[in-house]
């Protein structure tokens, strides 16, 4: 597939949406509406058997869902992501990390989004204050076991699948172990 050209249709500071016209291999020509925001990180931090959560509303789905710790730079910045997943952990739940962990590379929703993201297991943890954003004050935060992240997955209380595909990652990293 070929861009033929792109235009920007709508920006603000945390993403970008632009129209791309396309060339297909066949030789026919179409369009593509492209979410590009910046790259994510998302950290599962784990104690023991126990994950810590956050809490939030999701405006797009109307709903609070649960989540594990996860964001972007503000105004569109790149920045590496280990220091995003830091940054993300603390500002989120007051946790700062005594190790963190590359688990792996999860692309969100590549039909529509350019925005890839990394995710990273964090262990040895301190508690601290969080640094929550504006947007993010009506957060909550609680550590679940295993078993109880699993149930809320099936009852369809933990829909994220961002959150989801990460625990994923863990599971095989523990299984190489």
């Amino acid at each position: 597939m070929r861009q033929l050209s792109s235009r920007e249709v709508y920006r603000n500071n945390w993403m970008t949406v632009r129209e791309d016209a396309i060339r297909r291999p066949d030789g026919s020509d179409g369009i593509y509406g492209v979410v590009d925001k910046p790259r994510y990180a998302l950290v599962i931090p784990l104690d023991g058997d126990r994950l810590h959560l956050v809490e939030q509303f999701r405006y797009p789905v109307g709903l609070r869902r649960w989540e594990f710790p996860q964001g972007t730079a503000p105004d569109l910045a790149e920045v590496d992501p280990l220091e995003l997943a830091a940054r993300e952990l603390r500002e989120e739940t007051g946790l700062i990390a005594g190790k963190l962990e590359d688990l792996g590379l999860l692309d969100v929703a590549p039909g529509m989004s350019s925005q890839r993201g990394r995710v990273y297991l964090a262990t040895d943890l301190t508690e601290g204050p969080h640094e929550r954003e504006h947007e993010e004050q009506d957060m909550r935060t609680a550590w679940f076991t295993r078993e109880e992240f699993e149930q809320l997955v099936k009852r369809g209380e933990i829909t994220d699948a961002q959150s989801i595909a990460a625990y994923a990652l863990l599971l095989l990293r523990e299984r190489e172990r």
